[in-house]
């Protein structure tokens, strides 16, 4: 079982996780339970107007927390909000593995990021901190960067930049087809509920026990 620790200085952002771990996971490129779900999906949000979504609480939320930690969310937006958009304008549901698009699927209904990480490729625990400057950080375009000073980031006991919080992933531990275990991660802002990330890793976790055949290994946990 992974730990998960906040720092205080990233506390004080009012951050907090959902977390849960999945294994024994069979990862496919796809199976028809999904694309059954991204069928209900396309047709639920296609005629919603994207423009109304910034209207939205939990949108309004992430949105607040990246203009707070000095990103511009119209230029680069939550998650589940982009997911809505792309739908919206007529736009495919994105496709990579069984995996990923679970964490999606949860994404673009509950509008909280979800990161989902191969457990095998964590050493030891986890740490929510601020950045000190100068870290690396091997995005999913595999070109290195260096990271500025105060920047949320989740890293490992080497000290691997897993992911910049809550909106980009390292392809260190992104999730392949032989990825056998997973680490479940709900990113949690001020006035995001905390029951609503819990529920969002919770329904990653039973779709991955229906689709991929996972075992949970324990209870969703909240920390902060």
């Amino acid at each position: 079982m992974k730990k998960v620790s906040i720092s205080e200085d990233v506390k004080s952002l009012g951050v907090f996780v959902a977390i849960a771990e999945v294994s024994n996971v069979i990862v496919k490129e796809t199976d028809p339970l999904i694309e059954d779900m991204v069928k209900k999906i396309e047709e639920k949000y296609r005629l919603q107007d994207p423009e109304l979504l910034k209207n939205d609480p939990v949108v309004k939320a992430y949105r607040d927390f990246y203009w707070r930690i000095g990103i511009d969310p119209t230029k680069i937006r939550p998650s589940g909000e982009a997911l809505r958009r792309r739908i919206a304008r007529g736009n495919k549901f994105p496709r990579i593995n069984t995996v990923v698009d679970i964490g999606n699927i949860s994404s673009v209904e509950t509008l909280v990021p979800i990161g989902i990480y191969n457990r095998d490729k964590v050493i030891g625990n986890l740490y929510l901190t601020l950045s000190k400057g100068g870290e690396d950080f091997l995005g999913l375009g595999k070109k290195i960067e260096k990271l500025n000073r105060g920047v949320p980031i989740l890293v490992d006991d080497e000290g691997k930049v897993l992911h910049i919080y809550p909106h980009r992933d390292s392809i260190l531990t992104s999730i392949s087809l032989d990825t056998k275990n997973v680490i479940v991660i709900g990113a949690g802002v001020p006035k995001v509920d905390e029951s609503l990330v819990k529920y969002a890793v919770d329904l990653v976790v039973d779709l991955l026990e229906k689709i991929c055949n996972g075992k949970r290994d324990y209870e969703t946990q909240v920390i902060k």
